[in-house]
């Protein structure tokens, strides 16, 4: 395992601090922008002003650019809630039955506007937050340039607003869940137990939480990597909301969730991009033209995610075609897609005109005017899709789902069989198109390696590849099927996941092979993506992730964390726990396998005998817990299994302790192929070292001989020099005379 080199002009996109830079500019690097340098930089350069421009001319332009912004965002928010309500007033979430308790008008229509706030709150915080640590690029000191420090800011009001939308949507929640006016609902028992019982409740109230820690956090932020923490954060709390509403109910829920949780994390990154990038726009910041580009890219790719995944979630809920213009569910999908459509072909506009403009004129306005009209139709497709959500989906097929299906998402076709578990597959829309855009962008990354004439180790690859396709398989076979409704298949995907696929993927090298795909930025060059890598090795969390005594018990004590507490009983029982079960046990096991066996490079350098040490230390936790599992006389999950009812299981201890037998036993093929994995890098670690002492002994050698040779050298040198003078003798006096 090899230490990642200091950051160097070539490696690092010059973060190394030039000698010649003056003392007052390297004070400017390293401190925060302040107050007044948000207001407007009065050198021009940080804010991206012209030079010679006036200073104060350029300070109140900045400042009444940012009212401006302001001014089209209040004024894009007031449209989605406009829409919103108004939809909800036309088209009625329910039909009314006569002596049935109704939550009145005003929830009726308050719900759906204050959700349109919500929806639009969280894609100005996720887009603030993109930007600050994705599109606008740091000083050379990795700390926020202005326009990062803007972003960061604007993040952190953005997230208030969000926040308050997720308080205010319990109250509303409930009153629209038990059928009562708003002020009959606000007791604190009712709260209580909408949050125990009800997944929107408890949904918003996560929101509320994520949204009140990034508001407060963002104050203080001052670098990209913490932005990106705080937008991974955000990201995490939409997953919350892909899980109420329509996407959790009836058949193929989990395929609704999936395709939902693709569909709000495109959008809000789209449209809370789009917002971030005009205000940033109108503030004529530094590097207006890379941001242009980057968010050119992330706008193209969420485009194609939301478009794909809007068609999926509307396949599972909309059962016949002519549904789709005969039932009021049917016409809001149309008129969300033609408003989408609508935005991609605005795209479309801005890639072809505006961004060229930018790029190469240095032109803000075409962009600025077309992306006012767009913003304006992003903020009504938010309002139809918060009427959508509360609007009744058309009624499904004739076939009555099982009880299987109504857990699951979808049904079983009989005991699991040899058959079934390599041919009957549900493809995991999550994980699966993970893996296989991984494998696309690593064979892609070989193929211009070679194109370039550089070798890459075919055997990387082929771990690369399979350890894919073994997280694939065991996802979205008929494995990853069984998986979520037999303990013993669960146990089989979870070895999977976590000790076999991830031995594999690091000994694919991703890091290694992006840094030597990605270019470099040359002096003077912003930093890109292979510079944020090395940045991101060099990090304290990447330090403190990576350390033995952090990684070695998250490892261990996951297994123990999660099957021995009510934590699995609460996982399992829902499509996005498992999902995190099956993200952790592939995350946990990367990190832990990489400290042993990793060939990319480390955040810190770890001593062979503490890899071996943390290699043997593992068996017998795990060892342990194999036997604690055969040898339980209490079912985990027993109310989630006993309600599956699946006919050939009957007996659930004996079905459990079928599945520690297989965690005993799993542990002998990874502790083979890491220990034969250990051994190798130790041997060539081995050649490579005494190669080293070989040349270097050679060195010495050459550099002695050399030395030897300069000091005849020099001797002839003189003994020439010598014989060129002519004696001094008494013949020559005589002679005089």
């Amino acid at each position: 395992m090899t230490r990642v080199p200091d950051p160097t002009p070539t490696d690092a996109g010059d973060t190394v601090m030039p000698d010649h830079t003056p003392d007052h500019e390297a004070v400017r690097a390293v401190q925060p922008p302040t107050d007044t340098m948000v207001a407007g930089d009065p050198a021009g350069a940080a804010a991206g002003s012209d030079p010679g421009s006036d200073p104060a001319a350029d300070g109140d332009a900045t400042h009444r650019d940012r009212w401006a912004v302001t001014s089209v965002v209040v004024a894009a928010g007031l449209i989605a809630v406009c829409v919103a309500a108004a939809l909800a007033a036309i088209v009625p979430s329910r039909t009314e039955i006569p002596g049935l308790p109704s939550a009145g008008e005003f929830t009726d229509l308050a719900l759906p506007a204050v959700k349109a706030i919500f929806d639009f709150a969280a894609a100005g915080t996720v887009g603030w937050l993109l930007a600050a640590a994705v599109l606008v690029p740091p000083q050379r000191s990795g700390i926020f340039d202005v326009g990062g420090y803007r972003s960061v800011r604007a993040a952190s009001l953005a997230a208030s607003v969000w926040c308050a939308a997720a308080v205010a949507l319990i109250p509303l929640t409930l009153s629209d869940a038990l059928g009562r006016p708003i002020d009959q609902s606000l007791s604190a028992d009712r709260v209580v137990a909408g949050i125990s019982i009800l997944d929107t409740v408890r949904a918003a109230l996560i929101v509320a939480v994520v949204a009140a820690l990034i508001a407060v956090i963002a104050r203080i932020v001052l670098r990209p990597g913490w932005a990106g923490v705080l937008l991974a954060g955000a990201l995490v709390a939409l997953v919350a909301q892909a899980n109420t509403g329509h996407s959790a109910q009836s058949g193929s829920h989990d395929v609704a969730v999936d395709t939902m949780i693709f569909h709000l994390a495109g959008i809000t990154v789209w449209i809370g991009g789009l917002i971030a990038f005009l205000g940033l726009a109108r503030q004529h910041v530094a590097h207006l033209d890379v941001i242009a580009r980057r968010y050119s890219t992330v706008a193209l790719i969420a485009f194609i995610v939301v478009a794909a995944s809007g068609l999926g979630n509307a396949w599972v809920r909309i059962a016949y075609l002519p549904d789709l213009w005969l039932t009021d569910y049917g016409r809001l999908v149309l008129l969300k897609a033609g408003l989408l459509t609508t935005l991609g072909c605005i795209g479309y506009l801005h890639r072809r005109y505006t961004l060229p403009a930018i790029m190469e004129r240095n032109n803000r306005r075409p962009l600025i005017r077309l992306a006012v009209v767009e913003i304006g139709i992003m903020a009504a497709t938010i309002g139809v899709a918060a009427a959508l959500a509360r609007t009744a989906t058309p009624p499904p097929s004739a076939v009555a789902p099982s009880d299987i299906e109504l857990a699951l998402g979808y049904d079983l076709d009989g005991p699991p069989s040899v058959t079934n578990l390599l041919v009957d597959w549900r493809f995991d829309w999550l994980l699966g198109v993970a893996v296989i855009v991984a494998a696309v962008l690593y064979v892609i990354g070989v193929s211009r390696l070679r194109r370039r004439g550089d070798n890459w180790p075919a055997g990387r690859t082929v771990a690369w590849l399979i350890g894919c396709a073994m997280v694939l398989l065991a996802t979205s076979s008929g494995l990853g099927r069984y998986a979520q409704a037999q303990f013993s298949i669960h146990m089989i995907a979870h070895m999977m996941l976590g000790m076999v696929a991830p031995i594999l993927l690091v000994l694919g090298g991703p890091i290694s092979l992006a840094l030597r795909v990605l270019p470099a930025a040359r002096r003077g060059q912003v930093p890109g993506l292979r510079e944020a890598i090395v940045s991101g090795l060099h990090s304290r969390p990447a330090r403190f992730i990576t350390h033995p005594l952090v990684v070695f018990p998250l490892f261990v004590g996951s297994f123990y964390a999660i099957y021995f507490t009510s934590l699995f009983q609460v996982m399992i029982t829902s499509h996005v726990g498992h999902l995190a079960m099956n993200v952790h046990f592939l995350v946990v096991g990367y990190l832990y396998y990489w400290v042993i066996i990793g060939i990319d490079p480390s955040p810190r350098r770890v001593q062979p005998f503490v890899k071996l040490a943390l290699l043997i230390g593992a068996l017998p936790f795990h060892a342990f817990f194999g036997l604690a599992l055969m040898n339980s006389h209490q079912v985990l999950a027993a109310d989630y299994y006993n309600g599956l009812a699946l006919p050939w299981v009957t007996d659930l201890v004996g079905e459990q302790r079928l599945g520690g037998a297989i965690a005993w036993g799993a542990t002998e093929l990874p502790m083979i192929i890491v220990m034969i994995a250990l051994l190798s890098q130790w041997a060539r670690s081995d050649e490579k070292e005494a190669r080293r002492s070989d040349r270097a002994g050679a060195r010495a050698v050459d550099d002695e001989l050399d030395a030897y040779n300069r000091m005849l050298a020099g001797l002839a040198d003189r003994d020439r020099v010598a014989g060129d003078i002519p004696a001094h003798d008494g013949g020559a006096g005589e002679t005089d005379r």
